[in-house]
């Protein structure tokens, strides 16, 4: 799966910063995460890596377990959530984004695999 051309979708239709979408496709993909470790899958300090996860609990992608671990929700339910609080924080009429929704299923099948290991 090619999944830099799905970061590129969470960036330029979602609207998410880089390392944004970068942590959410750990997550989305590879299961709950602590801080330091998807510090180190990324090669980002802990506190940018803190930061982008808080981010995307705001937007509605992930959860946080503690105050250092995180788990993504459902691929098909937080891209569509994330999409439509950037249409509310853009002003722009919230509709069907036919690239938004082939994101959540793409990601279905890694993020149910990560979860049934």
């Amino acid at each position: 799966m090619d999944l830099s051309k799905i970061e590129h979708d969470l960036i330029s239709e979602i609207k998410l910063q880089p390392v944004q979408a970068k942590v959410y496709l750990l997550i989305t993909c590879h299961g709950k995460m602590s801080v330091p470790k998807i510090a180190e899958k990324l090669n980002i300090s802990e506190k940018e890596a803190k930061k982008a996860s808080k981010d995307l609990v705001t937007l509605g992608s992930l959860i946080d377990i503690t105050e250092s671990e995180f788990e993504a929700m459902h691929p098909r339910f937080t891209a569509v959530n994330m999409y439509r609080r950037m249409c509310e924080r853009e002003n722009i009429v919230f509709g069907r984004n036919k690239i938004v929704d082939n994101i959540g299923g793409i990601l279905e099948k890694p993020y149910d695999d990560a979860r049934t290991k």
